[in-house]
């Protein structure tokens, strides 16, 4: 997976955003304006200034991690090489930065879904948060915005905003590949007729529930907690099935990126 997913980054570089002046953020795009500005090879750009996070990756995070990214980086700058002589499929920047967008974030996503990286600047976001009172993400949007700009000067502001759109849709797409398309959400109830919301849920949406207990802290009486797994398109129905059995219910749902063992699966409710 992280083979591939390097390689759908270089097509989505070389052949869609590259040759219409457009950039992503991180270090891909500080490669991208480098590259423009010196007349060098981006491959190399990619490759070497990608080389000083690895040895904070190895640091932060683990050698697995490191050589993950290695290896991701590797294949990312060898496969711009390759592609470097391929015309672009399209000239148009709009249609350049939308299917560049897609095609880059989705392999950005299979390479961080495979355990490994392809930019230093979340690495160097790690490091940096223990020092500043500001997240991980904050620091990476401070960080692309501040190279985003930068590319409104060298490719002008039309192409800094095509980019921009390129950067949006790549991380929607690094989302969405992550999570997968089939997102999973947690719900918790709290209800007098916690047995009948179970049982309907059990029957009628074929999802396992478990109890929890719980104690409210205001009245310090004992409830029971109704806790289970669904997947969005089915979160309508539950709401339904809790409403029908009890309006006043307390009924709170959250997103789950992954769920693993237990029993998930659905049961046929046919």
């Amino acid at each position: 997976m992280m083979l591939v997913g390097a390689s759908l980054v270089s097509v989505g570089l070389e052949i869609f955003l590259v040759p219409n002046n457009i950039i992503d953020g991180g270090i891909v795009g500080i490669s991208i304006i480098a590259s423009h500005l010196s007349g060098w090879n981006l491959g190399l750009f990619l490759f070497v200034l990608n080389l000083p996070f690895l040895f904070l990756g190895y640091k932060q995070i683990g050698k697995t991690f490191a050589l993950s990214t290695l290896f991701s980086v590797a294949v990312m700058s060898i496969g711009t090489n390759l592609l470097h002589p391929v015309q672009p499929l399209t000239i148009d920047p709009l249609l350049a930065a939308v299917f560049g967008g897609i095609i880059l974030g989705t392999g950005v996503g299979l390479v961080i879904r495979s355990g490994g990286s392809l930019d230093g600047t979340e690495i160097v976001a790690i490091v940096f948060t223990k020092k500043l009172p500001m997240s991980v993400g904050e620091i990476v949007m401070f960080f692309n915005l501040f190279i985003l700009a930068s590319a409104g000067f060298v490719f002008g502001w039309n192409n800094a905003m095509y980019s921009l759109i390129a950067y949006y849709i790549a991380f929607k797409m690094i989302d969405l590949t992550i999570e997968g398309f089939e997102e999973s959400k947690s719900v918790w109830i709290i209800s007098e007729r916690n047995q009948e919301i179970a049982s309907s849920i059990i029957d009628r949406l074929g999802r396992g529930v478990t109890y929890l207990n719980g104690e409210g802290a205001y009245t310090g009486n004992e409830k029971k907690v109704i806790f289970c797994v669904i997947t969005r398109l089915e979160e309508a129905k539950l709401k339904s099935i809790v409403d029908e059995i009890d309006p006043k219910a307390f009924l709170a749902v959250g997103n789950i990126h992954d769920v693993k063992g237990g029993r998930f699966k659905k049961k046929n409710i046919h």
